[in-house]
């Protein structure tokens, strides 16, 4: 009770631009939640289908693999499923390679989302933490320039008090927001890089199976000995 009691009066106490910074904040705390969430769910679901798919890929089971992407909603599946739907029509690997690249396209502004804002709101309340230290600095001088000598130290006590608190604040919500985006960017780097490795491991065990599937060439037919060929 006497922290929320503290935390009100260090809110009322602080002035008008910490209204903005407590906007800032929740958005961007609600931003980095939705976005934890979603990366975790999809790294979960990426990592259970790829499991799925490893026996198929072995086996050379297409239609298996068909079945697996079709079904399922992860970023893995429709990498996947770009590829399959290549090698059908387009036996080079650098078709099929081309294929998932324009999937990675569509997949990586996806993962990516929304995540680039925590960066820019926490320097935005920095900035206004800033604005309002500066503002609070103002009416501190501008009070005691004009104040009762008895009142000037209170004015000025209370004036630097709300300085300090929009300057705290401020850094409150951008350290936590830094902070958040660089747990983010790192968890969504990671996904991208598991994107990409099964990417390569799939196009290598096409690669494996066209190879193994293609006949032996043939042996160079023999020279004709040279005295059927004749003289010239």
């Amino acid at each position: 009770m006497n922290f929320l009691n503290s935390f009100v009066n260090f809110f009322k106490d602080g002035g008008v631009f910490l209204y903005p910074l407590a906007i800032i904040f929740v958005v961007g705390v609600a931003i980095a939640i939705e976005r934890f969430v979603y990366l975790t769910r999809e790294t979960i679901r990426n990592r259970a289908l790829w499991e799925e798919l490893v026996p198929a890929l072995g086996a050379g089971n297409f239609k298996q693999v068909v079945a697996l992407t079709q079904n399922s909603k992860a970023s893995i599946a429709t990498i996947l499923s770009y590829g399959v739907a290549r090698v059908a029509s387009a036996r080079r690997r650098d078709d099929v390679e081309k294929a998932m690249d324009e999937s990675l396209l569509e997949v990586i502004p996806r993962i990516e989302k929304r995540t680039h804002f925590l960066s820019s709101l926490a320097n935005v309340g920095l900035l206004i933490g800033l604005l309002g230290t500066i503002t609070g600095l103002i009416e501190a001088f501008g009070a005691v320039a004009t104040a009762n000598p008895a009142d000037k130290a209170s004015l000025l006590a209370a004036s630097i008090s709300v300085a300090m608190n929009n300057t705290a604040s401020g850094l409150a919500v951008a350290i936590t927001l830094l902070l958040s985006h660089m747990f983010l960017e790192a968890k969504t780097t990671a996904l991208m890089d598991s994107l990409e490795i099964a990417s390569v491991k799939f196009l290598n065990s096409i690669t494996e199976r066209q190879t193994a599937e293609s006949p032996a060439a043939a042996p160079p037919a023999p020279r004709a000995p040279a005295a059927a060929r004749g003289t010239v």
